[in-house]
């Protein structure tokens, strides 16, 4: 008995001189300020390397599925858009104006980013129209309402033919299905030299309701 009670007193000291060892090996690894200050910057981790992440991918996706401030929701489909044109040329204007509306009927708030595509197709082919560079952010577009942008264009004063506009050609942010619509504005447009397109389309919500810009 006293053999027995001798060995189980040795392996009670010998535990308890390992653990103390281990303790101080972790207190000096979390005393050390160097080694926290230096692991974030050089190894891209940590809380300013995470958000940072996210950031991009916000802004990456602000032209694409969710877009910034989309609280999740995806861009804004053809088929889910009620696409109409009206004109919004107010008398005394030196250009004509067509007001394209989209209005959003899926069903779900969707994500529209800043130019929509437009083309005319005219009696000379297809014109595209040319953005105006005025600065847009991507949108949310609730169930149910609606966006407005401009599309302006020279009125043709030459008294001439000029060249006739049949219809309107508008695809959405982002996406490749086209939507056609009747051009409302001025039958025609004047001749250009060609040097570069004369039509210019405004970002989403460039026009107000009723053809305000």
């Amino acid at each position: 008995m006293r053999v027995r009670k001798l060995t189980f007193a040795a392996l009670a000291v010998a535990a308890t001189l390992s653990l103390t060892a281990c303790n101080d090996e972790d207190l000096t690894g979390q005393g050390d300020p160097s080694a926290a200050s230096t692991a974030s910057p050089s190894g891209g981790s940590g809380s300013g390397s995470s958000n940072g992440s996210e950031k991009a991918g916000g802004q990456q996706d602000a032209g694409s599925e969710s877009g910034s401030g989309g609280g999740g929701a995806e861009k804004c489909r053809t088929d889910d858009l009620d696409i109409s044109a009206t004109d919004g040329t107010i008398s005394g204007d030196t250009e004509g104006t067509v007001v394209v509306e989209f209005k959003n009927l899926g069903g779900k708030d969707c994500v529209l980013a800043a130019y929509a595509g437009v083309d005319l197709k005219t009696g000379s082919g297809s014109l595209s129209a040319e953005r105006t560079g005025q600065e847009a952010d991507t949108t949310v577009l609730k169930d149910g309402e609606s966006t407005f942008f401009g599309v302006t264009y020279p009125m043709d004063d030459s008294g001439g033919s000029g060249v006739s506009v049949s219809a309107l050609l508008v695809t959405p942010p982002n996406e490749t299905k086209s939507f056609s619509v009747e051009w409302p504005g001025s039958n025609t447009l004047p001749v250009t030299d060609g040097s570069g397109s004369s039509v210019k389309v405004g970002p989403m919500g460039s026009a107000g309701q009723g053809g305000e810009s």
